[in-house]
């Protein structure tokens, strides 16, 4: 293991040492890349750049990667609909809003994933899906595998293994799946869980699978193991060398701009700002003294702000010119629990000094920012 560690390291010395014209161009036809980081933001940014920057009609592109933990949502999707926000914020665990369509995946390091970069005449997403299943049975002969007409992967008929997504350009295309090799299935479905009721959007939903592990299949399928099977087989039908180079997608040198790239991929803007247009009509059921209060509210929030806020409060339960501060404050901000924190905490500051009354406030924000 040490003496594999110490070779991949110096095959990495040598790649980025490599300059960047000669690097791009060494393999004609086609080249399999693989990223040294496990960071999603950085690995969604070289797929970017690559599709921005690459003549892929001279050369195809297999590129291989692995995230630390990280919910990615499609482009078009909506984030508060899609996962448990407060959960990932307590695991640490990222959220990152991809380029292409389709639905929410959960990525850890027992995830591999797969980007097939090619011209768009020469996009074929069947074609692809069929390399990854003829590596799994090259594998292992026994493994009931297949793609299906929704560009998903089975295991044994019926368990996800795989989803698709894809980005279609003017000229160039790039197609990405997953693969679950040993991901840990039980964040997965709490993460991929939300806890939203009455949320109406027209984001692009996601559909729930019953999803297996190629491990629960064969203890032995590791996530190095299905890597090299997939990048061989794409060697074969490419007729190039079965041949990985590690790239670190943090070089400037041999991706020009890519931090750029990776920053924008993580700015607010980006992850949540794009979100289509929703609206969140619940009802907050607080405990108040000896009693369980109702209060409606009804938003609509656009680019991920709150556009429109209505709180139906009892009667006389917070003075009228408090209320209305709070309205005209939450119109406008970010549906974020940060600044929403930040705001009731300024608002509170003027609040008149009555014990009872900062007590009514206080539960009133806090269920308020519960439900960002």
């Amino acid at each position: 293991m040490v003496l594999q560690s110490l070779k991949n390291c110096l095959w990495l010395s040598c790649v980025l040492r490599t300059p960047k014209a000669c690097f791009w161009s060494a393999a004609g036809g086609g080249l399999i890349i693989q990223s040294v980081s496990n960071d999603v933001y950085q690995n969604l940014a070289v797929e970017d750049w690559i599709h921005d920057h690459m003549d892929l009609e001279k050369q195809q592109i297999l590129f291989l990667w692995r995230n630390s933990p990280a919910v990615v949502i499609g482009r078009h999707q909506n984030p508060w609909q899609e996962c448990n926000l407060r959960l990932l914020r307590q695991k640490n665990i990222k959220l990152a809003r991809r380029r292409s369509g389709g639905g929410t995946v959960y990525h850890d390091l027992g995830n591999v994933n797969l980007t097939f970069f090619t011209t768009r005449k020469k996009y074929e997403r069947m074609g692809n899906l069929k390399l990854v299943v003829k590596a799994l049975k090259a594998l292992r002969p026994q493994l009931d595998v297949h793609v299906t007409d929704r560009y998903d992967i089975l295991l044994n008929g019926q368990y996800k293994i795989s989803g698709t997504a894809a980005k279609l350009g003017r000229t160039s295309a790039y197609h990405h799946c997953t693969l679950l090799c040993n991901a840990d299935k039980f964040v997965l479905s709490s993460v991929l869980k939300s806890p939203y009721k009455g949320l109406k959007s027209n984001a692009t939903p996601s559909v729930p699978a019953s999803v297996k592990n190629l491990f629960e299949e064969d203890a032995s399928l590791t996530s190095e193991i299905l890597l090299d099977a997939i990048a061989k087989e794409y060697a074969v039908q490419h007729q190039i060398d079965h041949h990985i180079t590690l790239i670190n997608p943090a070089d400037e040198t041999l991706l020009p701009g890519i931090s750029n790239k990776t920053k924008e991929l993580q700015t607010w803007e980006w992850v949540y700002g794009k979100t289509p247009k929703f609206s969140v009509s619940t009802c907050l059921n607080m405990a108040y003294k000896d009693s369980v209060l109702d209060v409606k509210v009804d938003m609509d929030v656009k680019h991920g702000r709150i556009e429109a806020c209505n709180i139906d409060l009892p009667e006389q339960w917070l003075p009228a010119e408090l209320y209305s501060e709070l309205v005209k404050n939450l119109t406008g901000s970010k549906f974020c629990p940060n600044e929403i924190t930040v705001l009731v905490t300024t608002l509170l500051k003027v609040c008149p000094q009555d014990d009872e009354l900062h007590s009514r406030w206080s539960l009133l924000c806090e269920n308020m920012i519960r439900l960002m």
